[in-house]
C-alpha cells in the first residue's frame, strides 16, 4: 500500500511540473504575440494615431525619480554663440530657463515635452527657408519635442545579479530591425555576455526603434529574437538617422530605471569591432578619479557644419550656427556610468540635434566633462594592408567599421593558439 501511495504521489509531482513549463510556457507565448501586436499596430496606424498612442502610454510612465544636481558649464555657453539660427535661440531659450529655475533637482523637466508633432506655421515663423529644408529633416524637426516614447519591448532582468555584484561594462549597440546579422556576429564575438577575468561582469543591449513604412515588417522575427536571446531594446519611434540622438536619449532613460550602478558604458554600433580584453584591461587601469568622469574615445575636434544638402550629415545654416564642441566619434566610445543621471538630466536643457555624437558631447561639454582621446579607438579604420592582420588589432579597442564575416574570422584569428606576434 505504501509503494502504491509513493506511485501516486510521483504521479501528481509530475503533473505538477508539467503544467508549472507549461503555464511558463504559454506566458512567453502571450507575452511573445502581445508584444508582436503592438508593434505591428503601431507600424500600421497613422502618424496621427502613432501620436495619439505615444502620448498615452506616456501618460502612464511619468513617474517622478530623484534629479541629479548639476551646473552648465561656462565652456558650453560660450562654445555655442548667440544668433538667429534656430537650435541656438531655442538652447539659449532653455538656458535661461535652466538659469531662472527654482529648486531645479526638483522640477522634474520632462512635464515641458510632449510627443506630439510641431506645427508647421510655429516652425515656419521661425524658420525662414523652412521649404528648402530635405524631407526628413521635416521629420526631426517634428520630432524635436518627443523626450520620452514608450518602450515596445524590455529587458528588466539585464542587469539583474547576485548580491554586492554589479556589471563591469554594458555594451550598448546601436541597430536596427534588419541588422539581425550584425547583432548575432556580436553576441558570438565581442559583445559575448557573462564573467571576464577578475571576475568582471559584461553584459550588452542592441537599441532599435521601429523599422521604416517602407521596410519588410520583421516584428515577429524581432520578438523572436528578443525572446531568444534576452538582449533587444525597442521604442516606439522610426528608426532612422535622425532619430538617433532620441535612441540616445531614452537609452538614459533606461540605464536609470534598470541599470543604475553599471560601472562603465559603451556605445557604438553594430558594424564595429571592439576588443573586449583590450578595452577592460584599460578600464581596470584607471584612478578613481579619471573612472568617476570618463568621456574616451576617437576625440573630434575644431569641427563644423558641413553645408553640403546631399550628404546625411547636412546642417542648414538657418538651423545651426558655430562651430562643434569636442566629441567622440559615434562608432564607438566609452564613459562612466555614474555620469548617466547627470547626462539625462542635462540632455532636457539641450534641443535634440540632428547628429547624435555631437549632440552627445555637447552633453558632456555641458557637464564641464572633458573628453580624452585614446589612439585605441580607430573609427575612420586604419590602413587597408592591415585590416585583415590580428597582431595590429590586439591593442586596439575599436575599429569602424567591419562586416559580420569580418568579425567572426578577425576575432577568431585573435584568440587562436596559433597566433604568434
Amino acid at each position: 500500500m505504501r509503494i502504491k501511495y509513493i506511485k501516486y504521489f510521483l504521479v501528481a509531482l509530475a503533473s505538477s511540473f508539467c503544467f508549472v513549463i507549461f503555464y511558463s510556457k504559454l506566458k512567453d507565448v502571450a507575452r511573445s504575440q502581445r508584444e508582436m501586436t503592438e508593434m505591428s499596430s503601431v507600424k500600421t496606424a497613422t502618424p496621427q494615431q502613432r501620436v495619439s498612442t505615444t502620448v498615452r502610454k506616456i501618460s502612464n510612465i511619468m513617474t517622478p525619480y530623484k534629479l541629479t544636481p548639476f551646473n552648465i558649464s561656462e565652456g558650453f555657453r560660450k562654445d555655442i554663440p548667440k544668433n538667429g539660427a534656430y537650435w541656438n535661440r531655442k538652447l539659449h531659450s532653455l538656458l535661461r530657463e535652466f538659469d531662472n529655475a527654482v529648486n531645479q533637482t526638483r522640477k522634474d523637466p520632462r512635464s515641458r515635452f510632449r510627443c506630439r508633432p510641431e506645427s508647421f506655421e510655429l516652425l515656419q515663423t521661425n524658420i525662414q527657408d523652412l521649404q528648402s529644408y530635405p524631407l526628413l529633416y521635416m521629420d526631426f524637426l517634428n520630432g524635436m519635442e518627443c523626450r520620452d516614447p514608450p518602450i515596445l519591448i524590455n529587458q528588466h532582468s539585464k542587469c539583474a545579479l547576485k548580491e554586492n555584484d554589479q556589471i563591469f561594462l554594458l555594451f550598448a549597440i546601436k541597430s536596427t530591425s534588419k541588422h539581425f546579422e550584425r547583432r548575432q556576429a556580436i553576441r558570438e564575438t565581442w559583445g559575448r555576455e557573462g564573467s571576464y577575468d577578475n571576475g568582471v561582469q559584461v553584459r550588452t543591449v542592441f537599441l532599435l526603434g521601429r523599422s521604416s513604412l517602407d521596410d519588410p515588417n520583421l516584428d515577429k522575427l524581432v520578438s523572436l529574437e528578443a525572446q531568444q536571446f534576452q538582449d533587444l531594446l525597442v521604442w516606439d519611434f522610426q528608426d532612422s538617422f535622425y532619430n538617433l540622438t532620441l535612441k540616445e536619449h531614452v537609452f538614459f532613460k533606461w540605464i536609470l530605471d534598470h541599470c543604475p550602478s553599471v560601472s562603465f558604458i559603451f556605445k557604438g554600433d553594430d558594424d564595429v569591432f571592439a576588443n573586449t580584453q583590450a578595452i577592460l584591461n584599460h578600464l581596470q587601469s584607471l584612478d578613481p578619479a579619471q573612472a568617476s568622469s570618463l568621456y574616451t574615445g576617437q576625440i573630434i575636434e575644431k569641427a563644423s557644419p558641413l553645408r553640403d544638402s546631399k550628404i546625411k550629415y547636412y546642417v542648414p545654416q538657418t538651423f545651426y550656427e558655430g562651430p562643434y564642441p569636442p566629441y567622440a566619434g559615434g562608432g564607438g566610445f566609452l564613459f562612466s556610468g555614474n555620469l548617466i543621471p547627470s547626462l539625462y538630466h542635462v540632455s532636457f536643457y539641450i534641443p535634440f540635434f540632428p547628429i547624435d555624437d555631437v549632440y552627445t558631447g555637447m552633453c558632456f561639454k555641458a557637464l564641464g566633462i572633458s573628453s580624452s582621446i585614446h589612439g585605441g579607438f580607430r573609427t575612420f579604420d586604419i590602413r587597408e594592408q592591415d585590416r585583415e592582420n590580428a597582431c595590429v588589432h590586439k591593442d586596439l579597442l575599436l575599429v569602424h567599421k567591419r562586416n559580420p564575416q569580418q568579425t567572426m574570422r578577425l576575432w577568431r584569428n585573435m584568440h587562436s593558439s596559433m597566433l604568434t606576434c
